[in-house]
């Protein structure tokens, strides 16, 4: 779908004059993203943990946190940590269990529910089952906040509960909790609202090896060897990572290509991210070189295709191993999973497509769905939504029926907030949640299917009634080529780790001529662009994967807008700049 593309705001020249020595584009970029004071500059630019990473104790229930957990580790109490099955509650899990041991806990158990029986969050019968091993504490991990029956219950049966989330405040909290640990709850006082599940788990670590009471010499150490995994959740839960979010997942990355965790280690070389991981009295010597990226699209899929395919705990059995052949056959049998994932996904998204056919010129909504039975798999329909929401750029719902029950999961776009369509269709649900762009739920009766559809189609209507909908692309700033210098490219290091809310800064360059063409690539799927400016300056552009689309509709001579990233090319031990085409139109194509 042709996206319009959106040209960051020019930097105010207030903006440039207070800041003479910074690099312009770099200037530019700051101010796109809203950094225009000194402070905001240099903690954006140069994290620091000593500075930016805030006191836990901020958190209006953490001292009675700490207190009840200081109490249970002088009593050697029970206890259960209670997380979620994706890579950030898996994380999270992990972060909590391994702490705890280390403090000196020597009684705890785990319960991750299963995402086809059980659903996100608490739920009564594992409360039941949970209770039947009394446990004194429950710690809930990026989950918890929306679950003050089951809360109460757990109370009633004996368990004391502290709720660490970082999901939406509900229309009621769970009271009955001895402790909210929750940066979204309305009267929280502590100051960076985004972190994760994983990162509001460590905060809890962080209070707790802050107390006196908490008698180890390697505190700050055990601090530190945890940001491995508070980057690993962050960034696979997709968290912004701005404030304080960036300076834990710009450290995060340095321990992450230093991690100890064996089980960590061999994920990291079945996703073929390292030939050669070491073990043993060689685990210390080995780095990697990972970066978002790599957790992004490659640790944290693996990660999360324990939980939509199987079940989470295989997930986490992996990351909180130290054995070496264990921890071996753990990756590769979530790599195998994570396979079949995949080509479930595959399978699922061609027949969605099927589904939606074509487009009809007052449709507002997708839907698609299918039987459980086919495959069509609970954890994966969210990611198929995905999917056909971005390529469709409509609200999107896809279903999967069971026997039992028809389940579903939507996304939506910016115009449309999801959840207000589902709080306005409460009559056909069993139960429902989410946020603004995504949401899950399940119907009362499968009867009442095409109601339901038709019901969701009609609201949603109303609500695009008078929008045009059309997807924005974002754009850094227009530069001219001969902006483009190593200088460039170093300053723009600063900006790592690029995620959610600070993606790879991308560039327009207009009216550029076509003075070579080149298909590359072994099935010459790519192309490769020497492209001149009015000035005479030429650099190098390479689309991929553009072939197809491309290659009948320019020839030498054509004038160009391009958008791109900028990159370097390294090749026979040399490198080079080179710019990577993300988007681009002839040059006298209306923006």
């Amino acid at each position: 779908m042709n996206k319009k593309w959106l040209v960051a705001d020019k930097v105010e020249q207030k903006i440039v004059n207070n800041f003479p020595e910074i690099h312009p584009v770099i200037l530019q970029l700051l101010w796109s993203r809203g950094l225009t004071n000194q402070k905001s500059i240099d903690e954006f630019l140069l994290p620091d943990y000593s500075q930016d990473v805030h006191d836990p104790y901020l958190f209006r229930d953490m001292h009675k946190a700490v207190d009840r957990i200081v109490k249970a580790l002088e009593k050697q109490e029970k206890i259960l940590i209670y997380g979620d099955y994706d890579a950030d509650g898996v994380s999270s899990t992990v972060l909590l269990v391994d702490s705890l041991q280390k403090i000196g806990f020597q009684n705890i158990n785990v319960y991750l529910p299963d995402r086809e029986k059980e659903g996100y969050g608490l739920n009564s019968q594992a409360i039941q089952e949970i209770a039947k091993d009394k446990p004194d504490l429950m710690i809930t991990c990026d989950c918890g906040i929306s679950n003050k029956d089951e809360i109460k219950l757990a109370v009633n049966l004996g368990i004391e509960v502290i709720v660490t989330d970082h999901h939406c405040q509900p229309p009621e909290l769970p009271r009955k909790a001895l402790a909210i640990i929750n940066p979204k709850v309305e009267k929280e006082k502590y100051p960076f609202k985004d972190l994760a599940g994983v990162g509001v788990a460590f905060k809890l670590i962080q209070a707790l090896l802050k107390d006196d009471r908490i008698k180890l010499e390697n505190k700050e150490s055990i601090e530190k060897w945890l940001l491995d995994l508070v980057a690993l959740g962050t960034v696979a839960d997709c968290m912004p990572l701005l404030g304080e979010n960036r300076t834990l997942v710009k450290y995060g990355l340095v321990v992450l290509n230093k991690s100890q965790r064996v089980g960590l280690r061999e994920l990291i070389r079945v996703a073929g991210l390292d030939k050669n991981l070491a073990f043993g009295d060689e685990l210390k010597k080995i780095e990697f070189s990972l970066d978002t990226y790599n957790i992004a699209f490659q640790l944290g899929p693996r990660i999360n295709s324990a939980g939509r395919m199987e079940h989470a705990l295989m997930a986490y059995e992996l990351l909180i191993s130290q054995d070496k052949e264990k921890a071996q056959e753990l990756a590769q049998n979530l790599e195998k999973t994570n396979k079949e994932r995949q080509k479930f996904a595959e399978k699922i998204w061609q027949e969605s497509q099927k589904q939606v056919g074509q487009i009809e010129q007052e449709q507002k909504a997708i839907f698609a769905s299918g039987k459980y039975d086919d495959g069509w798999l609970i954890g994966l329909v969210g990611l198929i939504a995905g999917r056909l929401c971005e390529y469709y750029y409509l609200p999107t719902i896809v279903m999967s029926e069971s026997e039992n029950e028809i389940v579903g999961s939507g996304r939506s776009i910016e115009e449309l907030d999801i959840m207000e369509i589902l709080n306005q269709s409460q009559k056909f649900l069993a139960r429902f949640g989410g946020h603004k762009m995504a949401c899950g739920f399940a119907l009362k009766n499968k009867s009442d299917l095409e109601k339901f559809k038709k019901h969701i189609h009609k609201l949603i209507k109303q609500k695009l009634a008078d929008k045009k909908l059309t997807p924005l692309f974002f754009i850094d700033a227009q530069i001219n080529l001969n902006d483009i210098t190593w200088e460039l490219n170093d300053n723009l290091k600063k900006f790592e780790p690029f995620g959610e809310d600070n993606l790879k800064p991308k560039f327009l360059t207009k009216n550029l001529t076509i003075i070579n063409l080149e298909k590359v690539g072994k099935d010459e799927k790519h192309l490769r662009l020497m492209l001149s400016d009015e000035q005479g300056n030429i650099k190098k552009f390479m689309g991929f994967f553009l072939t197809s689309d491309w290659s009948n509709k320019i020839k030498i001579g054509d004038k160009l807008d391009v958008v791109y990233e900028l990159s370097v090319n390294q090749w026979n031990g040399s490198q080079e700049l080179q710019q990577k085409i993300i988007d681009l139109k002839l040059s006298d194509e209306n923006l």
